[in-house]
Formats: C-alpha cells, structure tokens, sequence
C-alpha cells in the first residue's frame, strides 16, 4: 500500500466522525433537558442539516424530531451517535446496533476511571464490535467540528480552521475552544476520547497528520496506551507538522489524578521527555500557553532554513521593553543591540526626545504619530534591511492611546497595515505578533477586542503581554530547530 493510499484510508475512515452525515442521540428525554437534548439543539443551532434521529425506548418524538427505540430500528446507518445513558444499559444498546452506527461516542462515566468499572469498559468494547460500531469514549464530552456543524459548546464559533485536537479530558477542550476561539484559534475539529477504550490519541494523530485541512495538530494527554505506536506515528511523521503537547499526570499527585479522571496508567516523564527531544514535539506547561503555541502555529509558516533566534522588540512602554528582554532570554531566544550599520539610518531619522532605538525599539506614543506613522515604515524598513531580524513583535499599551487627546486616526490600524505593507515589499521572512496591553478597564478591554480582531483578520496573531508571545515563538523556534536537524 503507498503511503498516499495509506493516507486518504485513515482520511476516510474518520471523515465520517468530524463530517457526518447522519447523527443519533441516545440520552435525551422527551420530558426534561438532559445532556442529549442539548447536543440536539447545539448541532442544530450550529447548522447541522443533516439526518438527526433521538434515540428514546418509548417517546415518539423529541426536540421535534421523530424518536426510534435502538440503533437497530434507525431507517438508515448514522455516522455519528451520541450516547449520554445508564452505562448499565450502554452494552446492549451497542451490540443490538446492528450496523446502524459507524462512530459511537460515550459521554456516560462509571468505567475504567473507576475500579469498579474496568470490566464495563471492556464490556461496551466487545459491545461495540459486535454492534458494527467503533467507540470513542467512554467518559468524554463530544466532538467539536465546525464543518461538520457538530459541538457540546454552545455560542462558539462557526468558522473552520487548521487547529485540529485530541484531547482527554471534556472540561479542558471546553476551555481550549473558548479560550482559543477569544484569541484568534481556529478548529478543523477538536475530539474528546476520555479513556479512549477503543479509539485513542494514535488513531486520531493518524487522522490530522493525514489531513489536508489540519495544519498543526495539539494533544492534551494523561497516558498512552501504546506508546510504541505512538513513537513510531511521529517518527515516520519526521515533523511534517507541529504537534503541541500539554500533558496531565506529570507529578506524582498528577497520576493519581489521571487515574481516577481517565483510568490513566502512570507514565515516566523521562520518557515523554524524550519524545520531546526526538520527535520534535512541542511541550506547554499550561493551558494559556498551550493555546497561545497553537495560535502563534495557526498564524506564522515555520523555517526550518533559519530558526527564530533574533527578536526586535518595538513599541510604547520602555519598562516592559526592558523586562521583555529579560523574558525572552528566559525562554531561550535573543533581543541583540543593533550593529552600528543598522542604527545609523535610524539615528538620522532624528527622532523626537524620548525615543530609544538600540534593540528594544522604544517608541513614545508620539513618535508613533509622526508622519501619520510614517516614520514607523522607516524604522521598519531599517531593521529589515539589517538581514538579521527572526521575529518582530509590536507591543502597544492600549490604555496610553484611548486616553489621548488626539483621536485623529486609529493609530493600531495603520501601524499593522504599515509593519505588513513593509514586511511585504522588503520580501522580509520575519515572524510578526503583536502585543496589545490592556489596564483592564472596560473601556481598554473593548478597545483591544476590537484591536484583536482587526489584526487577525490580517493575518496578524495577536496576543495579551510579552510573556504569552515569547513563550509561543520559543515553541515555534524549538520546532524550526527540530526541522532544520531532521533526516528526510
């Protein structure tokens, strides 16, 4: 079998779980609103306008659709079935599927995360075979897919992306899609596995390294069941995507939590460590770190021919220029003073008292007025000039620029479209983000949402304090260094 032939096999056996056709929940009640009803009305709130089928043992209908008693009874196969019930009950509703369902997600708990019950879990395994069904679950939360109109989350947004993720834990892919969907991140799909009896981390990494349409791929793990497996997904992979790891369970306290989350066995973090160095993953100690890799990954195209080492920092504020060279070379990347060539076309810029262009670039809010910001596009146009410049990163107080008397013009707008419009011309490879700081007031926050927005409608990852962006473009810079190393 080639390797292209082998790729679209796994792209068509879970197209169907992330874009499916027909779906079926088991779980909703025709009297109350369970769990199953509101998977009902999300996905169809969502735009889900395929086949929805309520699976009910005596309601005829439910959320306004016509109810069936099993799987079996379904007038035709569904992709997708969604089943919130008894986990009692789960094994013959399974194995009397008769065919009738592809994919089976079980949100219900009370199995391998708990010693009473593993052998249940076993159970609704063999159940599943039987059935005709593959199982992802039990004891997870859903699917996210914005092209496949399927979600758990209510109010999240519509629009497909590159981000696809494997996660083991519900709760958390709540949050990375909240979280994500406020900063800028945008799914392919996110699929919660839970203990992942049948279906696992390895089959769905298979998927998004397959998928055209997933460009970097994030996995929240607590175990691996077949961590060989797992080795040798990423090592034929040889970094042909980023893959962002935030793990549970690195603590002793962590893997006694993992077990009672997911049932997961404890596993060496010299070994995960390892994987890190060899495989090219990328590691994030947090969520919000996480998801800022993920974006800074969504937005920015990797070099494996020159990784991100050299960072220009440009903005208003010369404490926190001073303090975010610090945090840069925390995290392993360099803030260099400019050599003498490149100071001197700034220097004959003469400009205004207060400005400091030594590497941080540090630029009073009046500076950044001149010439209707033009003087940025020169100070732009000699930094890149210099061939030096891995990274740039405005970082801009909002606070400092809504308290000002002059409101003549949005300064932010035009100074992104100015840095973009230079990049541009100057054919400059150079990773750009952008900092917006906020005071916290509501005034602030309204103003750096709008900000936000605007800059990554051009294509322009945005983020929160310096801290967040240096960590995400050490992330990128550790992949870039995996990637100029590699054998192909």
């Amino acid at each position: 079998m080639s390797e292209a032939t082998s790729k679209q096999d796994v792209i068509d056996l879970f197209r169907p779980l992330v874009e499916p056709r027909a779906i079926a929940v088991a779980g909703a009640s025709a009297s109350s609103v369970t769990l199953g009803n509101e998977i009902i009305k999300h996905v169809r709130n969502f735009g889900f306008e395929g086949n929805l089928y309520p699976i009910h043992p005596s309601a005829d209908e439910v959320e306004g659709h016509r109810a069936y008693p099993t799987f079996a009874d379904l007038p035709e196969t569904v992709d997708y079935a969604y089943i919130s019930i008894a986990a009692a009950s789960i094994p013959g509703l399974l194995a009397n599927a008769q065919g009738k369902v592809r994919f089976a997600q079980v949100s219900s708990s009370g199995f391998g995360e708990t010693l009473a019950g593993k052998e249940l879990e076993g159970d609704i395994v063999e159940a599943a075979r039987a059935g005709g069904s593959r199982l992802v679950g039990p004891n997870c939360i859903g699917i996210y897919s914005p092209k496949g109109h399927l979600t758990w989350v209510g109010g999240v947004s519509k629009e497909s992306g590159s981000v696809g993720i494997v996660t083991q834990s519900g709760g958390l892919g709540t949050n990375m899609i909240r979280r994500g969907n406020e900063r800028g991140v945008r799914f392919s799909s996110l699929v919660s596995v839970g203990n992942s009896a049948d279906i696992g981390p390895n089959d769905l990494l298979e998927f998004y390294l397959a998928d055209p349409e997933t460009k970097v791929i994030g996995l929240y793990l607590e175990d691996i069941k077949d961590g060989r497996r797992f080795f040798e997904i990423l090592r034929a992979a040889n970094g042909a995507k980023p893959v962002v790891l935030l793990r549970g369970g690195r603590s002793q306290q962590g893997q006694r939590a993992a077990v009672s989350h997911t049932g997961a066995m404890a596993s060496d973090e010299r070994i995960w460590q390892a994987a890190v160095r060899q495989l090219g993953l990328v590691y994030a100690e947090t969520l919000d770190e996480y998801v800022d890799i993920l974006l800074a990954f969504q937005m920015l195209t990797p070099r494996s021919a020159r990784p991100t080492e050299n960072v220009v920092l440009f903005g208003n504020g010369g404490g926190i220029s001073v303090m975010g060279s610090d945090i840069f070379s925390a995290v392993g990347l360099s803030v260099p003073v400019f050599s003498d060539e490149t100071r001197k076309p700034l220097d004959d810029l003469n400009l205004p008292p207060g400005t400091s262009i030594g590497n941080p670039i540090d630029t009073p809010r009046s500076t950044l007025r001149v010439e209707g910001v033009g003087v940025v596009e020169k100070i732009l146009e000699a930094v890149y000039a210099s061939g030096s410049v891995d990274a740039l990163v405005l970082h801009l107080n909002i606070a400092s620029f809504i308290g000002s008397a002059d409101q003549r013009f949005n300064v932010l707008e035009n100074l992104i479209k100015t840095a973009l419009d230079v990049q541009s011309r100057m054919d400059a490879h150079v990773h750009f983000a952008l900092v917006l700081r906020s005071d916290g007031s509501v005034e602030a926050d309204e103003r750096k949402r709008e900000d936000r927005n605007q800059a990554l409608a051009l294509g322009v990852p945005v983020f929160d304090e310096i801290p967040e962006v240096a960590r995400a473009l050490a992330g990128v810079s550790r992949y870039e260094r995996f990637l100029a190393t590699r054998t192909t």
